[in-house]
């Protein structure tokens, strides 16, 4: 099996305020991590990162919140895209 693309999605919030995010269902799970997705999920805010869910190689399942990076309990990419609108939706707040 090779990689597969799920989304690939660019959504303009606001002026200066978007959200990108990137799924991939992988044939094997990145160093760091137990399941078969690849994944970025960024809100970008005049330029600036305020919040990225990602795993990168080796990293594992991780969220940054400002320049804060904790990890992150990955389940499933249904709770992974709720989990991040959520953090969208408090930050907006």
């Amino acid at each position: 099996m090779q990689a597969e693309l799920l989304i690939d999605e660019r959504l303009v919030l606001d002026i200066g305020m978007f959200i990108e995010i990137v799924v991939w269902r992988v044939p094997k799970p990145l160093r760091g991590s137990t399941h078969h997705f690849k994944y970025r999920l960024a809100f970008i805010v005049d330029g600036n990162c305020v919040l990225r869910y990602d795993n990168e190689a080796g990293k594992g399942d991780h969220r940054h919140i400002g320049q804060t990076e904790r990890r992150y309990k990955f389940t499933d990419p249904k709770v992974l895209l709720t989990d991040f609108w959520n953090d969208v939706d408090r930050w907006r707040r």
